[in-house]
């Protein structure tokens, strides 16, 4: 009988029904030879109890600074859905209720470590160096907006397209293993793209090669207006690591402190060669999928309004408020302020100047084909009567 090691002591063992059907149903001509358990990794509950003591690896000064960067977080993300309503940016993806995961892989990440994301990571974006202008500029069809103005450029562009990022990570945790990097990929999903093709060969090549690769699958129980229980049969998503013989678990993914131990766990063992780790983290979309959606067609309120006292910034304000460390002052003084830096990098984004009509042509090819002289001359004709020139 073989049994995956868990991850560390706190978990909560979540035993499958189709194990428990294996073993009832063995006679003398079948032989157990393998039984596996998915584990849940959970510190801080709904009340903002901790259920056991602080890891090692999760101090107090670092829950405060997390506070702050979601607090951030969730101010651009309302000033986007803001812009997005006025016309002044296109269709939005609001991360309002996930902001805990994303926010907690842009402190564990390093700058050397590289983020091939989805398109719901702002968080992560804006703590690794990515200005707000630039997520503006990406979000309102400016595809200047993912050469990342103020920060390295070993990040990847967000990927729209649904799984495609789970491969690239692997191709970029390959090179890293070829290189004998100490360095990590961490690539990102929501639950519907773990029913993609994509994302079981990722699974694969990744327990194959042993790839410094951290999977992080942000399960928020929708998959655009589809329920989990609709995209797959499986009990947990971690439990999909198991043919690939990597590291799984599942994680509270509004637990700080839970988040920020297993990511930074996950991504030692990926920079020291230890392999790949597949981590469910599990939350709820409070928003509609994007400003284009309407979850009340699909959603009851009630499982709204449940999901909304499990969010992680009440979790997390009232522990740090518990222990004296936020009040009602300073969430008033960092509001204020997270607004001002919003509103500078909203001005930058409106302030900048539209692009050209012939970079459309120019970067698509090497060399812009003759064929195609006409139009970009017609588009520059058009550009130049939109802006009244």
């Amino acid at each position: 009988m073989a049994y995956i090691s868990h991850y560390s002591r706190h978990y909560i063992w979540l035993n499958f029904t189709t194990q428990k059907a294996l073993v009832m149903n063995i006679n003398n001509s079948q032989t157990e030879i393998a039984c596996f358990r998915i584990y849940r990794e959970e510190y801080l509950n709904s009340e903002g109890e901790l259920l056991n003591q602080l890891p090692d690896n999760v101090s107090k000064e670092s829950l405060v600074l997390f506070y702050k960067h979601m607090v951030y977080a969730r101010t651009f993300d309302q000033k986007a859905i803001a812009l997005q309503r006025t016309g002044q940016l296109g269709t939005y993806p609001s991360a309002l209720g996930q902001e805990a995961i994303n926010t907690a892989l842009g402190m564990t990440m390093k700058a050397e470590d590289v983020l091939v994301p989805y398109y719901r990571d702002h968080s992560t974006r804006l703590i690794r160096g990515t200005p707000a202008r630039d997520l503006f500029l990406y979000w309102g069809g400016d595809e200047r907006g993912s050469m990342f103005s103020d920060t390295n450029a070993v990040d990847f562009p967000d990927c729209v397209p649904i799984a495609t990022q789970m491969s690239h990570g692997a191709g970029v945790a390959t090179a890293m293993k070829i290189r004998q990097l100490p360095q990590a990929t961490v690539t990102t999903c929501g639950d519907g793209a773990t029913s993609r093709g994509d994302f079981y060969e990722t699974l694969n090549v990744a327990g194959v090669w042993q790839l410094p690769l951290v999977m992080v699958v942000n399960n928020n129980n929708w998959a655009i207006s589809v329920p989990f229980s609709k995209q797959s049969k499986v009990q947990t998503i971690a439990q999909k690591a198991i043919a690939a013989e990597i590291h799984k678990l599942q994680v509270d993914g509004n637990d700080p402190v839970a988040l920020l131990s297993v990511f930074d766990i996950a991504l030692k063992r990926a920079r020291t060669g230890k392999g790949a780790t597949l981590i469910e983290a599990v939350t709820y979309r409070l928003g509609d999928h994007t400003t284009a959606d309407d979850a009340r067609r699909y959603r009851s309120d009630a499982d709204l309004q449940t999901a909304t006292q499990l969010e992680p910034m009440i979790r997390l304000r009232k522990w740090l408020t518990k222990h004296n460390l936020w009040n009602d002052e300073l969430e008033a003084q960092e509001t204020k302020a997270c607004k001002a830096r919003v509103q500078v990098e909203v001005k930058a984004y409106l302030a900048t100047p539209p692009q050209q009509a012939e970079d459309f042509f120019d970067y698509v090819y090497e060399q812009c084909p003759a064929d195609f002289a006409p139009q970009k001359q017609a588009a520059k004709a058009k550009m130049a009567r939109l802006q009244g020139h």
